[in-house]
C-alpha cells in the first residue's frame, strides 16, 4: 500500500525510545478511513459485501448495517436479555451467533457457557441453539455450509485441561431445526503452550487460518491444510503477539492483530497494545505491512479487522488498551488500494 513507508518507518527507532501521542486517533483519521458507526464491535461482511453485521457490545445485541443506505437494523432486539458476543454471516444469508444463553459473569459466560446459535435472515427470527459449546470465535465459510471452531476443557471435560481442539462441521439449516453435521477434529493442542482459535477458511475452503495463544502474552498466526494436515506458522519470524484475523480474498494475505509496533515503546508482548497489520501467508514473516496507527496514541488500539469479498474495504473497530479483547467503541472502514 501507499502508506507502507510512512507507517513502518517508526520501527527503525531503538526499542523503548519512542513516546506515544496524547490525542485521540479518531481526530486525525487518514483520508482512506471513515467512521461507519459510533458504537459496536466485531464486524463481519456479508458474502456480497453490501452489509456489515456487528455487535452493539460484548454480551449484547447483534446489528447489521447496509453500506449503501447506512440503515442499521437490530437482529436480536426481540430476545430479552440478549447476551451474545459475536454475529457472523452465513453463505445462505442467515447468521451464526456466538454467546451464552444468559449472562452470569464475564469469565464463565465467555468461556464455560459460550455456544453456537443459528439465526434466520427473516426479520423477527429467533435464535436457535445448535447444542454446541465452543471457545472464542468461529471460522465461517462465505461459499458453503462449513464452519470451524475451537473446543477446550471448559466446554468439554473430556479434553485435557489446557488443551484445545479445532473442529470442522457443516451447518445444515435445510430441515425444521438447524443442526451441525459431520463434526471432525482437524487438529488438537494437548497443552497450554498453544490455545487454539479458528479464524477463516480460504483456498475454496481447503485451508484454515487460526491463532495459537502462547505463554507470556504471545500469539502466532497459522494456517492448516484440511486435506493434508500441514501446518505453517506464518509469524514465527516476527514474534511477540500476532493474532490471525480477517483473510484477504486472494488467499495470500491475512489481517493480523499485532503488537509489533509497540517494540519502539518498550512494551511487553500483549493483546492490549495492538494495531492492524497485513501479513503475507508465505511463512517468512517478511511481507508484513502496518495498516492502522491507533496504538501510536496513548490508550488506544485498532482491532478485529475483516476484509470485504472484493478486497476493497476493511472494517475494524476502535478500542481502548485497558479493555479486554474484543471490546470496541465503533466500526470504521478503511479503503484498500
Amino acid at each position: 500500500m501507499r502508506l507502507t513507508a510512512l507507517l513502518v518507518a517508526p520501527l527503525l527507532l531503538a526499542p523503548g525510545t519512542a513516546k506515544r501521542k496524547t490525542d485521540r486517533p479518531l481526530d486525525h483519521l487518514p483520508p482512506n478511513v471513515e467512521v461507519l458507526t459510533r458504537f459496536g464491535e466485531r464486524a463481519d461482511f456479508s458474502p456480497d459485501g453490501r452489509r456489515v453485521a456487528f455487535m452493539a457490545k460484548s454480551f449484547g445485541d447483534a446489528f447489521v448495517i447496509d453500506l449503501d443506505t447506512r440503515e442499521i437494523r437490530c437482529l436480536t432486539c426481540n430476545v430479552p436479555g440478549a447476551a451474545f458476543l459475536r454475529v457472523m454471516h452465513l453463505a445462505s444469508g442467515d447468521y451464526l451467533l456466538i454467546g451464552p444463553d444468559r449472562f452470569e459473569d464475564v469469565q464463565r459466560s465467555r468461556s464455560r457457557d459460550n455456544e453456537l446459535w443459528f439465526l434466520g435472515r427473516e426479520p423477527g427470527s429467533r435464535p436457535v441453539r445448535l447444542g454446541r459449546k465452543m471457545s472464542e470465535g468461529a471460522a465461517v465459510s462465505k461459499r458453503s455450509t462449513k464452519i470451524a471452531f475451537a473446543v477446550g476443557h471448559a466446554q468439554d471435560a473430556s479434553i485435557p485441561d489446557g488443551g484445545t481442539q479445532l473442529v470442522v462441521a457443516d451447518l445444515d439449516a435445510s430441515g425444521d431445526k438447524p443442526t451441525l453435521k459431520g463434526e471432525r477434529v482437524v487438529f488438537a493442542s494437548d497443552g497450554p503452550g498453544c490455545y487454539l482459535e479458528a479464524q477463516d477458511f480460504f483456498d475454496e475452503d481447503r485451508r484454515l487460518t487460526y491463532s495459537c495463544y502462547e505463554p507470556e502474552g504471545k500469539a502466532s498466526a497459522w494456517t492448516l491444510d484440511l486435506a493434508t494436515g500441514e501446518r505453517v506458522n506464518h509469524s514465527a519470524a516476527i514474534g511477540f503477539y500476532n493474532e490471525a484475523e480477517g483473510i484477504f480474498p486472494d488467499g495470500e494475505h491475512t489481517c493480523v492483530e499485532s503488537d509489533h509496533q509497540s517494540r519502539v515503546f518498550g512494551d511487553p508482548a500483549s493483546f492490549r497494545n495492538i494495531d492492524v497489520w497485513k501479513l503475507r501467508l508465505d511463512g517468512t514473516g517478511r511481507g508484513f505491512t502496518r495498516l492502522t496507527t491507533f496504538n501510536d496514541h496513548e490508550g488506544w488500539k485498532a482491532s478485529n479487522p475483516v476484509v470485504s469479498p472484493s478486497g476493497r474495504l476493511m472494517a475494524f473497530q476502535v478500542g481502548r488498551t485497558a479493555d479486554e479483547a474484543g471490546v470496541g467503541y465503533g466500526i470504521l472502514l478503511l479503503r484498500l488500494d
